[in-house]
C-alpha cells in the first residue's frame, strides 16, 4: 500500500508520492508507455512484483486517474491497462529519473544482463 505523507500535504512532492512514491508506481507507468498493457505482460517485465502488489498498485493508479482499465473479456475478467492525460504527464519526470539514475546511480558490474534497459522512455516511443 502507498505510504500516505499526511503532516506533509502542503507540499506537493509529499503530495506527489502519496500517488507514485511506492517501489512499483513509476515502473508500472514506464511499462505502460512502452506497450505493455495486460497484467501478463506487466507481471512478465516487473521481475520480483508480487501479482498482488501488481493488482494493488494498478487499482492505486488507476484511482488517483493515472492509469485507465478497459475490460477485454468477460469471462474471466481481463483488463487492459493505459496512461490517461494525467498519467503521460510523469513521463518527462521518468526521462528525468533515468538521466539521473544514468549520471548519478550507475548500473553495477554484472547486472547489465538482468536489468532493465538503460534508454529514456523516450527512446521507446
Amino acid at each position: 500500500m502507498a505510504r500516505k505523507y499526511t503532516y506533509q500535504q502542503r507540499c506537493p512532492i509529499a503530495r506527489s508520492l502519496d500517488v507514485v512514491g511506492d517501489r512499483w508506481s513509476l515502473l508500472v507507468v514506464r511499462n505502460l508507455e512502452r506497450g505493455h498493457s495486460k497484467f501478463v505482460d506487466l507481471m512478465r517485465e516487473l521481475r520480483g512484483i508480487a501479482p498482488n502488489s501488481l493488482s494493488e498498485r494498478l487499482k492505486l493508479l488507476e484511482d488517483a486517474g493515472v492509469i485507465t482499465s478497459t475490460l477485454y473479456s468477460n469471462h474471466p475478467p481481463r483488463a487492459e491497462y493505459s496512461l490517461t492525460e494525467k498519467g503521460r504527464a510523469l513521463l518527462p519526470v521518468l526521462d528525468a529519473l533515468s538521466e539521473w539514475g544514468n549520471t548519478h546511480a550507475p548500473r553495477q558490474p554484472g547486472t547489465e544482463a538482468a536489468g532493465a534497459p538503460s534508454e529514456s522512455v523516450a527512446d521507446t516511443r
